[in-house]
């Protein structure tokens, strides 16, 4: 039995690199991996190419740190905080970074292609819409780099001619990323996964990947999760590292520990309008601690307490929302 375990930081300098192709996990206010994410910009990695099926803070937060170069997603945006990301949104009107967008089920689909090993998967979904038509990345930037497929989508005739109404399809390319990262619930030091409630796209971001970066609520015994072995939807082959830390989605929700913090996320977007206070906020919460328990602790204890999960309903009863 290969112990994968490591430090949150020894796991991020030994597999990501500045121009790294990542994967982003969880979905707006949910399970973003954002102990890994803070991790990485402390350390200013530079240059990346990121993936994400839709991500909230997480993505956000990296296009903030300026760790991002290029991105591929569906949707960006933290619920009532701020329903379009707003670092994002401001990297993207002024031309500091290149983004190329899809549908979520195109998303779903080009990891799902990545994980089958197959270069490109076919749908409807797409068809008559001007997705296809409307590029991100140039045709010169394609050429020049050999990662990225030639063509944003190609539509093609169906070869085994009609299908009903259907006499075309869209082919969505393959994504495989260098490394994911996500954060689960519940994993074991052998890498073996457990996520409760919704995966989003995580299991076929992490079957995906080269190298895949697991952050865990748990860190459980493997004869615990062989238990049910019925519940781990990632086995072990595909994961890298396990880092065990507790509220290592904060300040997004995970399901059955911990809800998100609505008055956190208000107040981060409330900073990420104004360059200045985004300087503060970043100094603060960021830069000016060594670690997520060290941001956890400037946060406190008794605003923790009330954002964790009610054990029958897998969400803080009486977390403020508003």
């Amino acid at each position: 039995m290969e112990d994968k375990s490591l430090p949150l930081g020894e796991a991020i300098d030994r597999y990501v690199r500045d121009g790294a192709h990542i994967a982003v996990g969880g979905f707006t206010l949910n399970r973003n991996p954002m102990a890994a994410i803070y991790e990485m910009i402390r350390r200013r990695i530079r240059g990346l190419h990121v993936y994400a099926h839709s991500n909230g803070t997480g993505v956000d937060e990296l296009i903030g740190g300026g760790c991002v170069d290029r991105l591929e997603i569906a949707y960006a945006g933290n619920g009532k905080a701020a329903p379009t990301c707003i670092r994002f949104r401001k990297a993207v009107q002024e031309g500091q970074i290149a983004v190329e967008d899809y549908s979520n089920y195109m998303m779903g689909l080009r990891f799902l292609a990545g994980a089958m090993g197959v270069p490109f998967l076919p749908t409807l979904s797409g068809l008559g819409s001007d997705i296809a038509e409307k590029w991100g990345f140039s045709a010169e930037m394609r050429q020049r780099d050999p990662r990225l497929p030639d063509d944003k989508l190609i539509t093609m005739e169906n070869p085994f001619g009609a299908w009903g109404d259907a006499s075309r399809v869209l082919l969505v390319p393959a994504v495989n990323p260098d490394v994911t990262l996500i954060h689960v619930q519940t994993a074991d030091v052998m890498g073996t996964c457990r996520i409760d409630g919704l995966a989003f796209a995580d299991i076929e971001q992490a079957k995906a990947s080269r190298h895949v970066i697991v952050t865990c609520e748990v860190l459980a015994a493997p004869e615990t999760l062989r238990g049910e072995p019925e519940r781990n939807q990632i086995a072990f082959p595909h994961v890298s590292a396990v880092c065990h830390v507790p509220w290592g989605g904060y300040p997004t929700a995970v399901f059955r520990h911990y809800d998100y913090d609505a008055e956190f996320l208000r107040n981060y977007a409330a900073a990420a309008a104004d360059d200045r206070r985004f300087r503060e906020y970043q100094e603060r919460w960021i830069y000016g601690v060594e670690s997520h328990a060290a941001l956890l602790e400037q946060v406190g204890g008794k605003r923790l307490a009330a954002l964790t999960a009610d054990p029958e309903t897998g969400y803080a009863a009486h977390a403020k929302r508003g």
